[in-house]
């Protein structure tokens, strides 16, 4: 508004200008100068008016819009469901925590009783010592070759004492599903290798005795015997 009013201004001087006389120039020239300062001065006051009252101007207060009432309501939620979620964590991970502590106790029961079966089965440890030194003898006969001296140890079939025996304290001592595949591999196994001793194959008895072997050291780990039978 200020710029306009000076150009109207302008236009107003320069014709009155251009139609005076000569004779008034002088006098009128020296009259237009205030009005050119007292102009100058209007614009001036106008332009600083204005600046201050923009300067004055309170900020805009937020408005509550749709879009701000919803980022405040999601955010309010996800801030809720945060702390819903971490309570559900702390929940879950306070029920697995007692669940792996009732897994330990059982655990823990579990052994105490085998250690107090094992304890109190001398007779069938003896019957499983016996074993290993058997084992031992036709380890060592197949790794000479010596088939005769394996198949003396043996017998011709599983229905032998010290099998009988052995399988008394298999059963007493087993309790799992694990341990009970490895009594059925090792009995299998020897089956096996009591045969291929009798048909005098070097080859398939040594792949039996591996496997008889294998099993009978795997249930004597199963069961905690290991360290507790001398030759394994």
């Amino acid at each position: 508004m200020a710029t306009a009013f000076l150009s109207t201004a302008n236009s107003f001087l320069s014709s009155t200008l251009s139609t005076s006389t000569s004779s008034s120039c002088s006098s009128s020239s020296s009259s237009l100068t205030p009005a050119l300062i007292y102009l100058n001065n209007q614009n001036v006051k106008r332009r600083q008016t204005l600046c201050k009252a923009f300067n004055e101007s309170p900020p805009p207060s937020p408005a509550l819009t749709k879009r701000g009432f919803s980022l405040g309501f999601i955010t309010s939620l996800v801030l809720a469901g945060n702390g819903c979620f971490g309570a559900n964590a702390a929940i879950l991970e306070a029920d697995d925590d007692e669940e792996l502590l009732e897994k330990v106790k059982k655990d823990r029961k579990k052994r105490l009783e085998r250690q107090g079966v094992i304890s109190s089965s001398d007779q069938e440890k003896g019957y499983l010592q016996d074993l290993v030194y058997k084992l031992s003898k036709i380890g060592q006969a197949i790794d000479n070759n010596d088939l005769p001296a394996a198949s003396s140890v043996l017998g011709g079939s599983t229905d032998i004492d010290w099998v009988k025996n052995a399988n008394k304290a298999f059963n007493k001592l087993t309790s799992s599903p694990e341990e009970k595949t490895q009594v059925d591999t090792f009995n299998a196994s020897l089956a096996s290798l009591i045969s291929s001793v009798t048909k005098n194959d070097v080859e398939s008895s040594k792949v039996a005795f591996v496997a008889s072997a294998s099993a009978f050291e795997k249930w004597t780990t199963l069961t905690g015997l290991f360290g507790q039978l001398k030759g394994l």
